[in-house]
């Protein structure tokens, strides 16, 4: 017992002198770039260019919404790694003139990226540029947002996000904003 305790306490002892190491090795943006990855970086800063946007901000939204797995589908069938909806994609697809599409195509990061950035961008021409109402817009659609605008449930504005009727759409925001500011920390010099 006593011996068991004993190299317990010795391999607990190497893995926090590991650990250390590894901290010292490592910077600790190298570190958090770990937990917050930043894939299909060229296909992002191409569409962000193309659609005028943040293109940490849409790694942001690529990260709350499925973590860069462009496979990943949600329980209402969103897809990709931007988590279409076909019926959206469909929509943003005939928008942008290349007609009908396939909803197995959400799952090519380049599709989601390119349909993801045409429709973020049209969101803030709608929301006439307000980041947070285009996030919300993202996630509950633009209709519940404007209900929610019209109506008076909600005033749009960064410090009332409480006001918002969907918890869902409450703790998007929050994820997407929170995303966006470590990923402006650990990449924007890359910019």
């Amino acid at each position: 017992m006593i011996l068991r305790r004993k190299k317990a306490k010795g391999f607990k002892r190497r893995l926090l002198l590991l650990l250390l190491l590894m901290l010292l090795w490592f910077s600790h943006k190298e570190i958090g770039r770990l937990w917050y990855p930043f894939e299909h970086q060229e296909l992002i800063y191409h569409y962000t260019t193309v659609n005028h946007l943040d293109p940490l901000m849409v790694a942001a939204i690529i990260k709350t919404e499925s973590n860069f797995n462009p496979q990943a589908t949600s329980p209402k069938g969103a897809r990709g790694l931007m988590q279409i909806m076909p019926n959206t994609a469909n929509w943003i697809s005939q928008q942008m003139g290349t007609g009908s599409l396939q909803p197995e195509k959400l799952f090519n990061p380049e599709t989601s990226i390119r349909l993801g950035t045409w429709y973020l961008s049209d969101l803030f021409t709608e929301f006439k540029g307000d980041p947070v109402l285009v996030i919300a817009a993202y996630n509950a659609g633009r209709g519940n947002v404007s209900k929610w605008l019209n109506e008076q449930h909600w005033t749009g504005e960064r410090k009332t996000i409480d006001q918002i009727p969907f918890m869902e759409t409450r703790q998007y925001i929050r994820r997407v904003l929170w995303n966006q500011k470590v990923y402006h920390y650990l990449y924007a010099k890359e910019e």
